[in-house]
């Protein structure tokens, strides 16, 4: 009986620990994924914020030159326009002229193609591309799965797409969606950001 009575305490014992490592192994999974969901949102969030600042201050400088005389028309600042992409004349900033260098350049911003990030884990994510002047396209993947605009004349009104006279455009409407590049267990975070009516200072004076 001794020895029957011990091997039931030995498998109740085993049984217990079983259980307990279960549990613990559960809880150290729980742990990590809070942990990558955590530091994702962290990520994506700071992402957003980076891309608004840029496109709300490349944006409102619709029509701007620090030589006014060069620009004289910002009824013909906005070149073209798609539902993802902008194409327009400004002043672009430098180091050495943080206000302009008085010289009109073409600004471009547009959505990259999905196949572009196929090796990423996320299905959606897409570069989102800044160009000067017909150079080189600069862009970063951080986590882009929406860019889009709508586009307002002076009465408040949407235009249809395709916009032929980007002359009639007065104001605009940007959404954009920032997910995780890769996620724990395939959940991807997801920020968005809409900017109702942004309108370009110069785009008024006309």
């Amino acid at each position: 009986l001794m020895g029957f009575s011990t091997i039931l305490d030995i498998l109740g014992s085993i049984m217990i620990g079983g259980m307990l490592l279960l549990i613990l192994l559960r809880l150290n999974d729980a742990a990590v994924a809070n942990s990558f969901q955590y530091s994702g949102e962290l990520i994506i969030q700071k992402n957003l914020v980076e891309i608004v600042k840029l496109l709300e201050f490349d944006l409102r400088k619709i029509g701007y030159c620090a030589d006014w005389t060069a620009l004289p028309n910002p009824a013909k600042s906005i070149l073209s326009v798609d539902t993802s992409s902008i194409t327009y004349l400004t002043d672009v900033p430098t180091l050495a002229h943080p206000n302009g260098d008085g010289i009109v350049d073409t600004l471009r911003y547009y959505l990259g193609t999905v196949s572009e990030l196929a090796q990423t884990p996320n299905p959606r994510d897409r570069m989102l591309y800044r160009q000067v002047n017909g150079g080189v396209s600069l862009g970063s993947n951080l986590g882009i799965t929406q860019f889009e605009f709508k586009f307002f004349d002076t009465f408040g009104n949407e235009i249809n797409f395709p916009i032929l006279f980007p002359g009639e455009i007065q104001s605009m409407q940007i959404d954009l969606a920032v997910e995780d590049v890769a996620a724990y267990d395939e959940q991807y975070g997801r920020v968005f950001w809409r900017q109702i009516r942004l309108a370009a200072r110069n785009l008024g004076n006309r």
